[in-house]
C-alpha cells in the first residue's frame, strides 16, 4: 500500500519536475503527440476561419437586404417622377415654356 503511494507521489514529482519527458517510453511516443498537438492547431484554426466565414456571409446578407431596400426605394421614386402628370408640373413649374400636346404626333413622308 505503501509502496503505490509512493510511486503515485514519485509520478506527480516526476511530472513537476518535468523529468517524465525524459523517459524512454515518452520519447518513443514523442512523434505521435506532436502529431496530435499539429492536429489540434489545425483543429481549433479551422473553428476560428468557419466562424470568419460565417461573420463575413452574415455581413454580406444584411448588405444585400439593403440594398435591395435602396433598389426598391428608388425605383418607386423613379416611377412615380416619369408619370406624365408629375413630368408636366416639374416642367411648369421650372418656367421652360413648354406645354403639353394635345394632338396625336403624325408621320412625315419622303417623296419618291
Amino acid at each position: 500500500m505503501a509502496d503505490t503511494r509512493r510511486k503515485k507521489l514519485s509520478l506527480v514529482a516526476d511530472i513537476i519536475n518535468g523529468n517524465i519527458l525524459t523517459r524512454e517510453k515518452v520519447l518513443v511516443h514523442l512523434p505521435f503527440v506532436l502529431f496530435i498537438s499539429l492536429l489540434a492547431l489545425i483543429y481549433i484554426a479551422n473553428g476560428f476561419l468557419a466562424e470568419d466565414n460565417v461573420r463575413r456571409l452574415n455581413a454580406v446578407g444584411n448588405e444585400v437586404k439593403e440594398l435591395r431596400s435602396e433598389y426598391i426605394t428608388i425605383k418607386s421614386d423613379l416611377m412615380y417622377k416619369s408619370k406624365q402628370s408629375e413630368l408636366a408640373r416639374i416642367i411648369d413649374g421650372r418656367g421652360l415654356g413648354l406645354r403639353e400636346s394635345y394632338q396625336p404626333p403624325y408621320k412625315i413622308y419622303r417623296a419618291p
